[in-house]
């Protein structure tokens, strides 16, 4: 995975390329301090994810985030900041970030998300759940009823999925193979007419659909 690293504290940076050189799979390509030279950095080295800090001058890291996935749709952003509340969270995952993780979180974790995100993965940390349930929670009510037209077996992988689990952790979970929970997430997302798995996890949190199974 080739990282660009987005923060305006150098400290910051200096020990997330310390601690990714110990990672035969990850290799930062390149450092940012503000919003905009991050768009340029991405611009020149092409990589394949970036961390966005979201406090950093010039613009700030949700600015960042719409822009370089606007001009550089191949690129996934992960954002990494102190901010947990929600009037940061829901504008980043508006923006179009691929997760949203906290700069305490374990280091391990960190390198797990990463990975997650670059095999195609949404990552919505636990930590943040709370405040994007309170945000659904003051939108229109939609129509519940999609989620019963979901097979058993597709509202308990949409479920897991509202736990931020990947295919193969949803696949150990419920004893099936991988192949068969892509089919699942396939069709439940047809079903319930959304375009990808961040959304069908913001649509079950929604709904506080976890764990309902049956009606």
């Amino acid at each position: 995975m080739r990282i660009v690293i987005a923060d305006d504290h150098h400290v910051v940076r200096k020990g997330l390329r310390f601690f990714f050189a110990t990672k035969d799979d990850i290799e930062v390509v390149g450092e940012a301090a503000t919003g905009i030279e991050a768009l340029r950095v991405i611009e020149e080295t092409k990589p394949d994810l970036v961390l966005m800090d979201l406090s950093m001058p010039d613009m700030d890291g949700i600015a960042a985030t719409k822009k370089a996935v606007q001009q550089f749709p191949g690129v996934h952003i992960v954002v990494l900041t102190s901010y947990s509340d929600q009037e940061h969270v829901i504008p980043a995952l508006q923006a179009g970030a691929k997760a949203y993780q906290l700069k305490d979180t374990e280091p391990e974790e960190l390198v797990k998300t990463l990975r997650q995100v670059d095999s195609g993965e949404y990552m919505l940390s636990s930590a943040i759940m709370p405040h994007v349930l309170t945000h659904m929670k003051k939108q229109n009510e939609p129509e519940k009823e999609k989620f019963y037209q979901l097979t058993r077996r597709e509202r308990d992988v949409l479920n897991e999925i509202a736990c931020g689990k990947s295919n193969k952790e949803i696949a150990a979970s419920l004893f099936i193979s991988e192949k068969t929970v892509k089919t699942h997430v396939s069709n439940l997302l047809a079903k319930l007419e959304l375009a990808d798995r961040t959304q069908a996890a913001l649509f079950a949190v929604k709904y506080n659909l976890n764990g309902e199974t049956t009606k």
